[in-house]
């Protein structure tokens, strides 16, 4: 009797451990997930840029030879004339060279004289009969050497004059003085800006902009420019020109935009916004809700179409906005994402996708 008592508490709790066996080697029923498929989408962006006002040509000046500057008549914010000295290198060289020229074609010059005499008694004296023919030919021969001795000591007298006046640097254009390249007692090589003028007949925002949005930015797309000190002090002007080339240190790409009726409030040098919206290239666009964490960066849930399961892909935020996220990489056009209950999955985890609910 005690036996069977014993027996049979024994054969409930092994028959209620087989059952247990039997559910936990039945599969979990699938996790009811909402879910959405990813469309490409392309995000317009208002952006603003910081940059200041240019002259829209600016003309750099510099000596045509080298030498040492003696003096440097402007500074930075002068306004120039066309024609006005701006500089000025140490001369006595080309003084020296200009006295030399000359003293070599007055000698020239009297050798030329001297010859001319000598070749009119010859021609005298042939046709007289004094003389002989080689003696007429060689006169004739040395004149002829002496003229072309006296034209290239004039040649050389010129040059001397041009180089004397290379040492006078004169503005070529009317306008303000935005740069300078060399102070006093430097000594400069030919072709070395030495001042920049800024033309007064036109003015351009410049701004450097990201690399991301140059393909949206094109020539003649409208910027709002204001000025930084008093916003309400605003032109709108269209983009001229954009460098083919980034720069090397900020990769950034600048702009030119022109600004056709710029306020005079706007001088050069004057800090300066520009507003616009710009299309960016194709985004990927999903509900904020969709985002998770992977670590410390951001992921999101992506369904297998043919097993149901979820895996976590890693993704590329370019911003968030109120209901969403706005994604440069990690997920692709077609594929379908989890929108809600992402933090209660697992990789792996199989899940069946909810239809939404019937527009009203």
């Amino acid at each position: 009797m005690t036996r069977a008592r014993t027996a049979l508490p024994l054969a409930l709790a092994l028959a209620l451990a087989a059952c247990a066996d039997e559910r936990a080697a039945e599969p979990a029923a699938p996790r009811p997930v909402a879910t959405v498929v990813i469309e490409p989408a392309r995000v317009a962006d208002a952006t603003r840029f910081s940059g200041d006002v240019q002259a829209e040509k600016e003309v750099a000046h510099a000596f045509r030879i080298g030498g040492k500057l003696a003096e440097r008549a402007v500074n930075v914010g002068d306004t120039v004339r066309e024609g006005q000295v701006i500089a000025r290198l140490e001369d006595e060289t080309e003084r020296n060279a200009v006295a030399a020229a000359e003293a070599a074609v007055d000698a020239a010059r009297g050798e030329v004289t001297k010859r001319e005499t000598d070749f009119e008694r010859q021609s005298t004296l042939l046709a007289q009969g004094f003389t002989t023919r080689p003696r007429y030919d060689e006169a004739r021969q040395r004149l002829v050497a002496a003229q072309s001795a006296y034209e290239d000591a004039k040649a050389q007298l010129e040059t001397a004059r041009d180089r004397l006046g290379f040492t006078t640097l004169k503005a070529t254009v009317s306008g303000v003085v935005t740069a300078r390249g060399a102070e006093a007692a430097e000594v400069v090589e030919a072709g070395r800006p030495v001042v920049t003028v800024a033309r007064g007949d036109g003015r351009d925002a410049v701004f450097d902009i990201a690399a991301r949005f140059i393909d949206a930015a094109a020539e003649g797309l409208l910027v709002d420019v204001a000025l930084v000190s008093d916003p309400t002090v605003r032109v709108e002007g269209r983009v001229r020109e954009i460098a083919p080339q980034a720069d090397p240190q900020t990769g950034t790409f600048r702009v030119r935009v022109g600004l056709d009726e710029a306020p005079p409030a706007m001088v050069l040098g004057s800090p300066v916004t520009g507003s616009v919206t710009l299309e960016t290239n194709a985004a990927i666009i999903i509900p904020a809700g969709a985002l998770t964490m992977s670590g410390r960066d951001p992921a999101g849930w992506v369904v297998d179409p043919g097993t149901s399961a979820v895996a976590k892909r890693p993704v590329d935020v370019v911003r968030f906005e109120p209901r969403s996220v706005v994604l440069s990489g990690g997920l692709a056009p077609g594929e379908r994402i989890v929108t809600g209950g992402v933090q209660a999955l697992h990789p792996g985890q199989r899940v069946r996708v909810l239809e939404p609910p019937p527009e009203p």
